[in-house]
């Protein structure tokens, strides 16, 4: 259950957008999203998410970011992570390149967008998450981790993300599971580093969906 901050509830049509995306945000999950958005929005800074899949979570960035008058960033290599490969649990044959025999979440990304008439406040940067963090050269106001759950990806995702984060821009980390029967750790163990970094402090818990704002340097 939510603890913190009362959520902002976005527009009806963008709820709308949500719920009918292809993803596995759950709706109060992605309330706590928006809302964190919507306060982050206020720095007049970009909101960035790590992992776009489909672009059910990057809908609700961008109408936060269009009433802000700022723009969503989200970053992704698009080829599916760990469990959604073949064999896996999250697998969606229907998102396979059948010309190359891939993961391809591009082009159903592009159509979530479309849909929700949200193109215009979305840049969608195709590539892997640290390489991108590499080049980055500006502040953000939000970054959102919700890319590979392995250790490697998810530390690799704070570490490259984290240090472009403005002072009282928020940290929103997704799938933090404390007990390991709910889930993988990967997600929790950032976020018990992020805490023990002194650099963050909690804002609010939502099931899986933690938000934390910086409040000193350090990562």
């Amino acid at each position: 259950m939510p603890t913190g901050t009362q959520a902002i509830a976005p527009e009806p049509e963008v709820l709308k957008a949500f719920e009918s995306a292809q993803g596995f945000m759950p709706v109060h999950e992605g309330l706590a999203l928006h809302a964190a958005a919507t306060e982050a929005g206020a720095l007049g800074l970009p909101l960035l998410e790590v992992g776009t899949y489909c672009g059910r979570s990057t809908i609700l960035l961008a109408a936060a970011a269009r009433a802000a008058g700022t723009v969503a960033v989200t970053v992704d290599h698009h080829r599916g992570s760990e469990e959604q490969q073949p064999g896996w649990e999250y697998h969606d044959p229907s998102l396979v390149d059948p010309g190359v025999g891939l993961m391809d979440t591009l082009p159903a990304f592009r159509r979530t967008l479309h849909r929700a008439g949200l193109e215009d406040h979305v840049i969608a940067v195709v590539g892997r998450s640290p390489q991108v963090a590499a080049v980055w050269g500006r502040p953000l106001g939000l970054v959102f981790v919700d890319g590979g759950h392995t250790d490697a990806h998810a530390n690799a995702d704070y570490e490259g993300w984290a240090p472009h984060l403005a002072e009282g821009g928020l940290l929103v980390i997704h799938d933090v599971f404390p007990d390991p029967a709910d889930g993988g750790q990967a997600p929790y163990r950032v976020h018990r580093r992020a805490l023990a970094s002194g650099a963050f402090t909690e804002v609010s818990a939502t099931d899986s969906l933690r938000v934390l704002r910086r409040t000193a340097a350090g990562l």
